[in-house]
């Protein structure tokens, strides 16, 4: 079946009158008459069966169902552009994936651990992008995503790979001299602005005496809260998962009790089983399932 598509041409030069707002100013852009503009646009209109400028005088404006448009074309011409670019050059036995995965668990677990992958399948490029929400997977333009478990991800072939465990940690210095029991309940807490009954649920599941636990700076990732805590400002609590290496090496101490309740559980999303997934994402499904049995049995 043919698809419904305009052309490639006019949707160029509708992008371009949109974003500089003026038919005249495209037309330089694109090295185009004005009045190629305007009978590209008008094929665009006709093709649509809408109005997506309005011409007062000699200038013009996008219309609301315009503006939209003009959004979600700019969006589609972007990503085209960046796939083109990549191709370019590239031999033809290479391949890609583009992975949505939550900020924190790529660059504390997934990243350091992505170069072993790499070694052993040097053709195949993985992109990371963040995605902090759940998300519909079919249709987003991801092969696969990392993330939490979710409802959202109803239909979608889900593979657990680690169960959080949160942890208090702070800066050796903080403690130094003092009962770890009672140092905690006087530090500042840290927290995570998406989870901030953290603190408060930890106390009641470790019995730990917290007064007022929502107090204390709130951070958006749980990297941010690892850094503050490196820095002296406070005890963050984070997953132990995040900050092995800090709490190995010293720069971190851990004395309190875990909290298991508050935690989730990471999984890797895909839209089909992985003996049925292609060549590419199958050995990342399968290398990936194998780290975090490895991450698992050490912890």
């Amino acid at each position: 079946m043919r698809r419904k598509i305009p052309s490639h041409s006019a949707l160029m030069a509708f992008e371009a009158a949109a974003r500089h707002g003026s038919f005249a100013r495209a037309a330089d852009e694109l090295a185009l008459t004005e009045g190629a503009i305007s009978r590209q646009i008008g094929r665009l209109e006709a093709f649509l069966g809408v109005t997506l400028f309005e011409r007062v005088g000699n200038r013009v404006r996008l219309r609301p169902n315009g503006e939209r448009y003009a959004a979600q074309v700019r969006e589609t011409l972007d990503r085209l552009e960046r796939d083109s670019n990549y191709l370019i050059g590239q031999p033809e036995d290479s391949a890609s994936l583009d992975i949505a995965i939550l900020p924190t668990f790529a660059t504390r677990w997934l990243i350091p651990r992505l170069k072993r992958f790499l070694q052993r399948h040097p053709n195949i490029t993985v992109h990371l992008a963040e995605r902090m929400e759940p998300f519909v997977l079919t249709g987003s333009g991801f092969d696969a995503a990392i993330h939490f478990e979710h409802p959202a991800w109803t239909g979608m072939r889900t593979h657990r790979l680690l169960h959080e465990v949160l942890v208090p940690v702070c800066d050796p210095g903080l403690i130094a001299g003092r009962d770890p029991a009672t140092a905690l309940d006087a530090l500042p807490r840290l927290h995570r602005r998406q989870n901030p009954e953290a603190w408060r649920l930890y106390a009641a599941e470790t019995g730990m005496t917290l007064t007022n636990p929502a107090i204390g700076a709130r951070y958006d990732l749980h990297a941010m809260l690892i850094e503050a805590a490196l820095a002296g400002l406070g005890v963050a609590l984070v997953p132990r998962l995040y900050v092995e290496t800090e709490i190995a090496d010293g720069r971190l101490v851990a004395p309190w009790p875990e909290g298991t309740s508050i935690s989730k559980t990471f999984c890797f999303v895909m839209p089909e089983a992985i003996r049925l997934s292609e060549g590419p994402l199958q050995a990342f499904a399968e290398w990936l399932l194998a780290e975090a049995r490895s991450s698992n049995t050490r912890e």
